[in-house]
C-alpha cells in the first residue's frame, strides 16, 4: 500500500491528509513521511491552510493555541472538539474571574481614597510632546528668577498700554 501512495504522491504532487477545523474555519492538514524518486526520506510536515489567505490580515489569535501546539510538534495528537470546547469554556470562566477582581480592586481602592487612607494621584499635564526640544522647559517669563548659582534674565516685552 505505500508503494502505491508513494507511486501516487508521485504523479499527483502531494497528498494531505486532512486532520481538522478549526471554529475559525482554518484547516489542519498532515503530509505523512515519503521518499522522493532517489530514495530520499523527507519527514512528515503539518500545516494550516488559513480561512483567510491574506498574509497582511494576520492577527494574533487567528490560530487556536490548541492547534498551534500541534502544527509546531509541541503535541503528538491534534486537539478534539471536546477539549477545544473545554478549554474555551475556561478561558471565558477566567476573563469573568479577572474582571471581577478588578471591580473589587477599584471599589477597594475609592474607598480607601474617600476615607483618606490613601493619597489620591497626582494628576501631571505635560505641555507639548516628548520628542521636542523644550518639552519640560518652564516657559519664559516676564519676571527675572534666581536659584542658586543660575540666572535667568526676564523677557522684556513693551507696556501695551502706551
Amino acid at each position: 500500500m505505500s508503494r502505491i501512495a508513494g507511486v501516487l504522491r508521485r504523479t499527483f504532487g502531494i497528498v494531505r491528509d486532512h486532520v481538522g477545523t478549526d471554529t475559525l474555519g482554518n484547516k489542519y492538514y498532515l503530509i505523512p513521511e515519503q521518499k522522493t524518486w532517489t530514495g530520499r526520506l523527507v519527514r512528515a510536515k503539518r500545516m494550516v491552510v488559513a480561512a483567510n489567505p491574506n498574509e497582511y490580515e494576520y492577527i494574533e489569535g487567528s490560530i487556536p493555541m490548541e492547534w498551534d501546539a500541534w502544527i509546531r510538534g509541541r503535541r503528538k495528537e491534534p486537539p478534539s472538539v471536546e477539549e477545544l470546547l473545554k478549554n474555551d469554556s475556561y478561558r471565558e470562566h477566567i476573563k469573568l474571574k479577572a474582571k471581577e477582581v478588578e471591580e473589587k480592586e477599584l471599589a477597594l481602592q475609592a474607598k480607601e481614597y474617600e476615607e483618606g487612607l490613601v493619597a489620591t494621584p497626582a494628576k501631571t499635564v505635560a505641555k507639548g510632546h516628548a520628542a521636542t526640544t523644550s518639552f519640560g522647559k518652564q516657559e519664559i517669563s516676564e519676571d527675572p528668577t534666581s536659584t542658586a548659582n543660575t540666572f535667568q534674565p526676564g523677557s522684556w516685552m513693551p507696556n501695551p498700554k502706551k
